[in-house]
């Protein structure tokens, strides 16, 4: 009786434990997302997870922002919880914003519940959603009440595809922007109806550049459920590019992705090991070399300008600066390098400027080589001959010579100027060696025009009369002692100078200093009036055959003698080409003169709101060169420089319509230990910063507000206030409600040339944005506001800039970590 009721007791046991186990792997193969269910951006890190738990979807925090989040898929089992796509790469969100399955699908919407993203269906008339599930495989599926997949992760790949996951013709892969940030980058993948190929971006634009590297005859991309990577044919059969000794895909995990610096690799980790992510095949096989061909539509290469790139054994790209150069950004250094010391090619095609020989040395670099720059060949010529040809050529900044242990020594010499582009090492590169133009430290690589040419002229005269005196003693002695009393006279007077110069505020320059009799003569009286500014009027003269600029300080007393003294003190020692060149001054009793080179196209401001609007090139060409003259300012001078009057009145136009700041009598000095000052107001109503009405510390960010206005206003080639244009009179204002409203074609509605670049145009009124936030610490730099637009930093979306006067969804966002 007992032993049968244990048999009898033993299958139902049996059949009870087949129930529950095969009950729980029902449910664990479901888990199913029903409409309805949310997850939330926080510190929580609530998940939906795969059924294997591989895989989850869900919030991360982004590396480059630890206060923001990203909607993303991740390997959950491997220590790096490696991310293969994300939905809002460029936006990441901040605290407490949701993801919702909808009935009409996935929606992420920030706190307020304004939604920022949702997924499209690929279907039509398919039915609303049923649930949606995280699978195996990575690919997170939407299912509709009539069981079809009407989204899948895998049909809208970011950067990465998985095993099982195809790509067909116009499917793409874009990489992410840095190792720290899933912006969208720099780099594609992409099918045509001809190839496969991979191709860099302009960011901004979305421009495609020519394919870097391409695979023909190719309509397809199937990573399989081997491991295997593989292309279809336009025929239909199928080719393995990947290697086929791959590792058993039940003991990995594998992964194929677009990485930032431009390189598609396959990637393989251990499903029970923390070793790490191994490479087991790339393409293309050594991408610097991919981007040295004739080809100059491929773009920059993957390290950026002035930068050597070399590919690791692992596929991976390793970017260095050569001697004399410093990467723009310590963390991300594919973004590319600058020089340390190379200001002085500013002043290149300044005339009277010539190049001290034993300010510059040679860094010899083999196996490097810069392919594109060339400017000059000379040949034949030897080693000598080339390194002195660039030593004299301000334009020179690298010189790459044949190897002079061939032919001789006679070969040709390729003279490069910045910026170099598109650099690499290969140690099979033996024929040539790289010739690296530096500045010494401590030397001055430029010296200045004599602009005293008569000093000179005056002792050969003396000199001469001394030897034609000398035949006697009775004139020898007679011409010691008019030499003496020569030397007696010069002397009281330069003491004499020495104390006015001292009591006038201590003018230390190398600069002319002109008699009031001599700028009189130049100016004919004063007669061609140029304009008005702050303290003075300014007079065009002619010295030396030379159109100049005299600025006549009209205030002496306090305020103008202040602003003689900083403006003497300061620009005498500032070199840059965006800054016009002071070459003298008169301070002569009561007078207070400047001599300044003459811009022969005036202001920005008469070029700007002229009746010919100024062509969109040429805009972007002077608001770039306005920030690298701000960048100079602000962070290269021995003595920081707040210029505390931007505008487009005090930005000068050269022949070239080159931007030069000009008219520093505003500028307030900083001293290198101090990181601000407080002043009273300076600037011109419309430019000035908000800082400057709460008595609050001024920095040189006030500079960055009203650059931000000026910028705004060479977008739309109108003044910052237009009294007559009533609702839209305050340009600030009116730019950041249409850009609010994803309408900017309004700011540039007739003007066709921006309008076709409205990538561009989205781009710099971001940038504005950015330099008007009332918080000057939200501010970017201007070294960062430079590389903004010069496309070398993603701009992200600004909030509001208007501290009281928005909606709190549009100050939601926060200053990103601008470097």
């Amino acid at each position: 009786m007992m032993s049968s009721l244990a048999l009898f007791r033993n299958p139902l046991l049996i059949l009870l434990s087949s129930f529950l186990v095969l009950a729980a792997a029902a449910q664990g193969a479901s888990r199913n997302v029903s409409v309805g269910d949310f997850l939330t951006a926080n510190d929580q890190n609530l998940t939906w997870q795969s059924p294997s738990d591989d895989f989850e979807i869900g919030f991360r925090h982004t590396p480059d922002q630890q206060d923001r989040f990203l909607l993303a898929i991740w390997f959950a089992n491997v220590p790096e919880k490696t991310i293969v796509w994300s939905a809002n790469g460029d936006n990441p969100v901040e605290k407490e914003s949701k993801v919702n399955l909808t009935s009409s699908g996935l929606v992420l919407s920030d706190p307020s519940g304004r939604e920022l993203w949702r997924t499209k269906s690929n279907q039509d008339g398919t039915g609303g959603v049923s649930h949606a599930a995280m699978l195996d495989t990575g690919n997170f599926v939407i299912t509709s009440t009539n069981s079809d997949n009407i989204w899948e992760s895998f049909q809208n790949p970011t950067d990465t595809i998985l095993p099982g996951q195809e790509l067909g013709i116009n499917s793409t892969l874009s990489s992410a922007f840095s190792a720290r940030s899933y912006k969208k980058g720099r780099f594609q993948l992409r099918f045509t109806s001809e190839s496969l190929g991979l191709n860099r971006i302009d960011v901004y634009t979305g421009r495609s550049f020519q394919f870097y590297f391409n695979i023909a005859d190719g309509s397809g991309l199937i990573f399989n459920k081997s491991g295997h990577i593989q292309i279809k044919k336009s025929n239909g059969s199928v080719v393995h590019i990947a290697p086929e000794n791959t590792v058993p895909i039940q003991n990995f995990y594998y992964r194929a992705t677009l990485d930032f610096d431009g390189v598609f690799t396959l990637y393989s980790h251990s499903g029970n090991g923390d070793e790490g992510w191994s490479s087991l095949w790339y393409i293309p096989g050594d991408i610097c070399y991919s981007f040295t061909g004739p080809n100059p539509g491929l773009g920059i290469g993957p390290c950026g300008f002035n930068s050597i790139c070399q590919q690791d054994p692992d596929g991976m790209v390793n970017c260095q600066c050569p001697p004399g150069f410093s990467f723009l950004d310590a963390v991300n250094k594919h973004l590319g390098c600058k020089p340390n010391n190379q200001s002085y090619l500013g002043d290149c095609n300044e005339e009277g400027f010539t190049i001290g020989e034993d300010s510059f040395e040679f860094n010899s670099m083999p196996f490097v080589d810069w392919p594109y720059g060339d400017y000059e060949l000379l040949q034949p010529v030897n080693e000598t001959e080339c390194r002195r040809s660039c030593l004299l050529d301000c334009n020179c900044a690298v010189a790459s010579l044949e190897d002079p242990s061939l032919n001789n020594g006679i070969g040709n010499c390729w003279k490069k100027k910045l910026p170099l582009s598109n650099g690499w090492y290969n140690k099979s590169r033996n024929d040539r060696i790289v010739l690296i133009k530096v500045p010494k430290l401590g030397e001055s690589p430029l010296r200045p025009p004599n602009l005293n040419p008569g000093k000179k002229k005056q002792n050969q005269v003396v000199l001469i009369l001394s030897v034609l005196l000398g035949t006697s003693a009775f004139f020898n002695i007679f011409t010691l002692i008019v030499v003496s009393l020569l030397l007696f006279c010069f002397y009281q007077r330069k003491l004499q100078d020495l104390k006015r110069i001292n009591r006038k505020g201590e003018i230390e320059t190398n600069l002319r200093s002109f008699t009031y009799e001599e700028l009189e003569d130049a100016t004919k009286g004063f007669k061609e009036e140029l304009g008005k500014g702050s303290f003075g009027t300014v007079y065009k003269g002619e010295l030396s055959r030379n159109y100049v600029a005299v600025k006549k300080l009209d205030k002496v007393v306090q305020e103008g003698e202040k602003e003689f003294k900083t403006e003497v003190n300061v620009i005498g020692q500032t070199h840059h080409r965006n800054l016009v060149r002071l070459l003298g001054y008169c301070d002569e009793a009561e007078h207070r003169l400047l001599v300044y080179e003459l811009m022969q196209n005036g202001s920005l401001a008469s070029f700007l709101f002229g009746v010919l609007r100024p062509s969109w090139q040429q805009r972007l060409q002077i608001a770039s060169g306005i920030a690298r003259g701000l960048t100079y300012l602000h962070e290269e001078c021995s003595t920081q420089i707040i210029h505390c009057d931007i505008k487009p009145q005090n930005i000068l136009l050269d022949d070239s319509f080159t931007a030069k700041i000009s008219d520093f009598g505003l500028a307030k000095l900083l001293i290198n230990s101090k990181s601000h000052t407080l002043t009273v107001i300076r600037g011109t109503k419309g430019y000035v910063a908000p800082e400057w009405f709460r008595s609050t510390p001024v920095t040189v960010k006030v500079d960055v507000y009203s650059f931000g206005v000026m910028l705004l206003e060479i977008v739309c080639c109108r003044r910052c206030v237009e009294l007559e244009m009533e609702e839209a009179a305050i340009l600030i204002e009116w730019a950041y409600d249409y850009y609010n409203e994803g309408n900017l074609g309004k700011l540039v509605e007739n003007d066709e040339e921006a309008r076709s670049d409205m990538g561009r145009v989205e781009m710099l009124v971001k940038v504005a944005m950015w330099c008007l936030q009332d918080e000057p610490s939200q501010r970017p730099k201007m070294r960062t506001v430079t590389m903004m637009l010069e496309g070398a930093l993603l701009v992200p979306a600004p909030p509001c800039p208007f501290l009281y006067s928005c909606k709190p969804q549009d100050s939601s966002n926060i200053n990103p970590e601008f470097p």
